[in-house]
């Protein structure tokens, strides 16, 4: 840890217990809306936790997320997710205008509601085929986004333990080593390559054979940014969803009477998701930004040159945009919010795949309370270990089903 220019002792911003918010957040709402924190990388870097603050830098155009000039710090050591100048995520306006307009007709929310009726068939069979003692990480939250992103993109199912070994080892801060990740990094792209030349060869009707035919067809797709496109939805689409279905299932079972609820209501299904997103998301605080022009926010101008990292959690936490922040309430979403929460992001890099995740979210909240509605923990919340890396979600959540009492 170190000092701030204020005196404060600077460290990580780390979850509250049981995965809950920062402890963090409400004093720095109040008195540090951009006090800096210290990256997994160890340097320190401005972070903004007021909703309007949050919004006004996503949605600023002075906002950049070319994060490669010398000096700047890092959000890891090592290889990281800022470093590749083809990855989506990495790019502005107006290579990043294009690049997201051809990749936006695979994942609109039409498109998407017709993949909702095997999602929940999947949703159901994954919970069917559990025992009555099981981890519902290993078992559910991680298997039914894997399987669905290996349908949506035509990936073998002999491959899913192998890009799921990948994403875990790419995604990881502090139990992996630089040479780690980066032989995870290189595996992945590499993997990610060979998909691409095979559906090429034998062209089909997935997501990747529509990237494919707008590279090939209409040359809107460098190579490097075909392979990226690949790489990122299988660990987007992969473990960011796995970790909301994860924690989403633990909110419910600690805060019983909503589980409950849900087991009577499942119709409630799709709000409850909601209030997960705001409460629980996103896996990750989003990404650091760098001012190419001052910006004014609540606090003050940020200067041009600045790096700052919108914490999306944060925002999601503050006071001033949803009254109680600290309360789960699945019933928060049910009417039109004042403020829409911030877990897709904001702006021009909103995530591209909500809609699909909502779907994913919703239909395993669902599943759980339709097909398993006495599900409990098997161990004490206290036990349960948590990851500690670019994603915060349960290890493994042991659960069991306990029978429900015979009518006399």
């Amino acid at each position: 840890m170190w000092r701030s220019e204020r005196g404060a002792m600077v460290g990580r911003i780390v979850p509250g217990p049981l995965g809950t918010p920062s402890p963090e957040y409400a004093r720095r709402h109040e008195e540090g809306p951009l006090d800096p924190a210290v990256m997994p990388s160890g340097d320190a870097v401005p972070v903004a936790v007021r909703y309007e603050d949050v919004r006004t830098l996503l949605g600023s155009t002075a906002s950049s997320r070319n994060l490669r000039l010398p000096g700047l710090p890092r959000l890891v050591s090592g290889v990281g997710i800022d470093d590749d100048p083809d990855a989506l995520i990495n790019q502005d306006p107006p290579e990043h205008t294009r690049y997201r307009r051809i990749m936006y007709g695979a994942f609109t929310p039409r498109r998407t509601e017709r993949w909702r009726p095997w999602i929940a068939a999947l949703a159901g069979e994954l919970l069917d085929g559990a025992g009555e003692e099981f981890d519902l990480v290993e078992a559910f939250a991680v298997r039914l986004p894997g399987q669905v992103i290996c349908r949506l993109l035509g990936v073998p199912h002999e491959d899913y333990d192998r890009f799921v070994a990948w994403t875990d080892m790419f995604l990881t801060t502090s139990a992996a080593t630089e040479r780690v990740r980066y032989r995870g990094y290189t595996e992945f792209m590499a993997y990610a390559r060979d998909l691409v030349a095979r559906h090429r060869a034998e062209p089909g009707d997935d997501l990747i054979d529509l990237l494919v035919q707008a590279r090939d067809e209409e040359d809107r797709l460098s190579e490097g940014e075909l392979v990226n496109t690949v790489f990122a939805l299988i660990t987007a689409g992969h473990e960011t969803t796995a970790s909301m279905v994860s924690k989403g299932a633990l909110r419910l079972m600690l805060h019983r009477e909503q589980w409950d609820e849900l087991v009577a209501r499942p119709e409630l299904a799709p709000t409850a998701a909601e209030e997960i997103l705001r409460y629980d998301g996103p896996p990750a605080s989003a990404f650091m930004r760098r001012m190419t022009e001052d910006v004014e926010l609540s606090c003050g101008v940020l200067k041009a040159g600045s790096v700052v990292m919108p914490d999306l959690n944060a925002a999601n936490h503050d006071p001033s945009a949803f009254p109680e922040p600290g309360r789960f309430n699945i019933h928060r979403f049910e009417t039109q919010p004042p403020h829409p929460h911030l877990a897709f992001g904001y702006g021009p890099h909103r995530c591209l795949a909500a809609a699909l995740a909502r779907v994913e979210l919703t239909e395993a909240i669902r599943a759980l309370v339709t097909r398993r509605p006495t599900l409990r923990l098997a161990v004490p919340a206290e036990e349960i270990e948590w990851s500690d890396g670019l994603t915060c979600r349960p290890v493994a959540l042991p659960v069991t089903e306990v029978p429900c009492p015979r009518p006399r």
